[in-house]
C-alpha cells in the first residue's frame, strides 16, 4: 500500500464519484450490480431467490460496500473488485489478490479478485449508493489504522465458508472485517431497509475469531 505520509496532490472529489471533503471513514451501500451490464445484478437477485426460499423469507435487495478513507495525507477508496483486470495492480493500489470459488483457478485474472487500497482512487458506482457515503468516524487514527489493515485482510476464498462461519467470504466481508479490526461499533451499521449485504457477517465473525488470537498471543 502506498504510504499515507506521502503528499497528495488535490484532486475533485466529485469528478472523482465522492463528495467528502472531511477527515474520516465513510461506507457506502451500493446495490448490486449498479452501473454494470445487467449480468451481475440478474444473478444476484437469482441467488436472492433461491436463498429466501430456503430460508423461508421474502427477497432482499443485496448490497455491495466499499470504504472512501481520508486522512490529512490524503483520500483512499478502499474495495473488493472481482474479476481482477490483471496488468498493472500497482496502479488501482491492490493489496490483496486472492482465488475465487477454487485455489486452482486462481491462475486466471477471471477467477481471481483484488483488494484496493487506492490513492485517489475512482469509485465508479459512488453515486448509486443509497444515503451517499455514510460517516462513521472522524478519528484520523482510527482511519490510519484501517488504511495499514487492508493489506493484512483474509486472502480467503471467495464465494466459499472456508472458516466455517454460516456465511461465504467474498467483498462485504472483507469491509466488514476492516471495520470490525479497526475497532468500530460494527453492529450499529446496517444495509439500507429492505437490504442485506451477503458476506458481511462472515467478515465480522473472522475479525473477532483474529482479534482474540492476537489477544491470547501476547497475554
Amino acid at each position: 500500500m502506498n504510504s499515507t505520509n506521502e503528499h497528495l496532490p488535490d484532486v475533485d472529489p466529485v469528478q472523482h464519484g465522492l463528495k467528502h471533503t472531511s477527515v474520516g471513514i465513510y461506507l457506502y451501500w451500493i446495490p448490486l450490480g449498479a452501473g454494470g451490464s445487467g449480468f451481475v445484478r440478474m444473478n444476484g437477485r437469482i441467488y436472492e431467490g433461491l436463498k429466501s426460499r430456503l430460508e423461508r423469507r421474502r427477497p432482499l435487495g443485496l448490497y455491495h460496500t466499499a470504504l472512501e478513507v481520508r486522512v490529512p495525507e490524503g483520500r483512499f477508496v478502499v474495495e473488493t473488485m472481482w474479476p481482477s483486470p490483471g496488468g498493472d495492480v500497482a496502479s488501482r493500489g491492490v493489496v490483496v489478490e486472492a482465488p475465487v470459488f477454487a485455489r486452482w483457478l486462481s491462475f486466471t485474472p477471471v477467477f481471481r479478485y483484488e483488494v484496493r487500497c487506492w490513492r485517489d482512487g475512482v469509485l465508479p458506482d459512488a453515486d448509486e449508493a443509497i444515503g451517499g457515503g455514510q460517516l462513521l468516524s472522524d478519528d484520523p487514527e482510527t482511519a490510519r489504522l484501517l488504511l495499514r489493515l487492508s493489506s493484512s485482510a483474509p486472502a480467503l476464498v471467495w464465494g466459499r465458508d472456508q472458516s466455517a462461519v454460516g456465511d461465504m467470504w467474498n467483498s462485504n466481508s472483507v469491509i466488514s472485517w476492516l471495520l470490525t479490526r479497526s475497532g468500530l461499533p460494527i453492529d450499529q451499521f446496517q444495509p439500507p431497509d429492505g437490504g442485506r449485504a451477503p458476506g458481511w457477517e462472515a467478515g465480522v465473525v473472522i475479525a473477532l475469531r483474529d482479534q482474540r488470537s492476537h489477544l491470547q498471543s501476547i497475554g
